[in-house]
């Protein structure tokens, strides 16, 4: 039998694994994704052109119309990632979110969290959001979820005026021109004007961070450590606290919880960056996602965080990442991020049954999780998508039908006259 070949040999010693895909099935792999994205963005917005007109006439509409198409998009990614890269998710929490958490009898996540929390994460790999906003969607809030990313981003055709129309909220990285464009999206997702049962549900995602993790980044954060004269991270950056520090304090009490998420990916060793492994190419074409993505969950009462003062929030920040660095340690040697030992529930389609199961310690001495993936709940969300736009499609073909018959009508009618 012939010896493998030397590309042969070192995909399979890849720490991303074996490709599962060769040259040829990569493109039309590529071509699918690429047939898929972009009709699927083009379409979403434009169905939110053509709500438009609800602005000028009742924005509260045109906003929940907005929410639909975010859904869309949430849908969207879902499916991109349940079909191009699925994997397997571990799911676990502290106690702050038990009973918040619970798996359907079909296998699919279902979080019971906040219409309105501000949402943290640490920041490892370009598809992290991905999987954020899948959480959204387990929880019904893919529609009410609100992104801060750099200002470049706005500008990428469509998919960047989707983004815009989303009122995702786009910064510089210069404070003296970001303050003021941050304080007017903040002050309407605040919503002060309004009784706290009418504010709009609303998902703020930031990655304290500011990046994923790299090597330019990592010789930063450790920079930045010596600088200060205090502790850097492992397997985390420093987050940097202005943008969260002033999230808090314009939403202040709007806003009741802050969750934080801490992501860890399987099959990134100590010393190795994700984004080197875990390319989108690998993920995405090559057929070599992780083999599991792992997400903790905990929550923080805003009211107990102390962002007015800066030098006692920039303590805090710290200390909680230092906590996010002690979980990926535990990460690497055992496999598993911490879980909590109350219940799980175990729900029936609907969410009607909701028997609990207790959840301790396996046999192998490892916190349980819930172990999923990424899926829809149903297929037909699917063609949802599309609908708007193939209504008025529809729409504009029977009216030009009509409009020409009544035309040929009207000509016929003339033509007798003139006779």
């Amino acid at each position: 039998m012939a010896a493998p070949s030397a590309s042969a040999r070192s995909s399979d010693s890849h720490l991303a694994g074996r490709v599962r895909y060769g040259g040829v099935l990569q493109t039309v792999r590529l071509i699918l994704f690429l047939l898929y994205f972009f009709v699927g963005s083009i379409t979403i917005v434009a169905t939110q052109f053509i709500g438009c007109p609800l602005y000028l006439l009742n924005k509260d509409w045109f906003y929940a119309y907005i929410s639909l198409t975010k859904q869309s998009f949430g849908t969207m990614v879902t499916t991109v990632t349940q079909w191009w890269s699925p994997t397997i998710i571990r799911v676990s929490g502290d106690k702050s979110v038990r009973g918040q958490i619970r798996i359907t009898r079909d296998g699919l996540l279902e979080c019971d969290f906040p219409e309105r929390i501000i949402f943290v994460a640490n920041h490892s790999l370009y598809s992290d959001w991905l999987y954020l906003w899948w959480i959204a969607y387990s929880s019904r809030m893919h529609g009410a979820i609100y992104i801060i990313l750099k200002e470049s981003l706005k500008w990428i055709p469509i998919i960047g005026w989707g983004m815009q129309f989303y009122g995702f909220i786009f910064l510089a990285r210069k404070w003296e021109t970001d303050q003021k464009r941050f304080q007017h999206r903040l002050q309407h997702l605040a919503a002060r004007d309004r009784k706290p049962e009418d504010r709009s549900p609303m998902w703020l995602l930031i990655f304290p961070e500011g990046t994923n993790m790299c090597p330019s980044a990592k010789a930063a954060s450790k920079k930045y450590a010596e600088k200060m004269g205090i502790k850097d991270n492992q397997h985390v950056l420093l987050p940097r606290i202005t943008g969260l520090q002033y999230c808090l304090q314009q939403l202040d009490s709007s806003v009741e919880w802050l969750y934080d998420c801490t992501m860890a990916y399987e099959g990134i060793p100590r010393d190795k960056y994700g984004q080197d492994i875990f390319t989108l190419r690998a993920q995405y074409l090559q057929g070599r996602p992780p083999k599991s993505v792992n997400l903790h969950f905990r929550r923080f009462r805003i009211s107990n965080i102390p962002y007015n003062d800066t030098p006692s929030f920039d303590k805090w920040m710290r200390d909680r990442w230092a906590e996010k660095d002690e979980m990926m340690e535990t990460y690497m040697t055992t496999g598993r991020l911490p879980g909590d030992e109350g219940e799980i529930d175990v729900v029936a389609n609907g969410g009607i049954e909701k028997p609990g199961r207790k959840v301790g310690k396996t046999e192998a001495g490892r916190d349980n999780v819930i172990e999923t993936e990424v899926k829809l709940r149903s297929w037909l969300e699917v063609p949802r998508m599309y609908a708007v736009l193939g209504i008025a499609l529809l729409t504009l073909n029977i009216t030009s039908k009509i409009w020409a018959i009544v035309s040929l009508a009207t000509g016929a009618g003339l033509e007798k006259e003139d006779l």
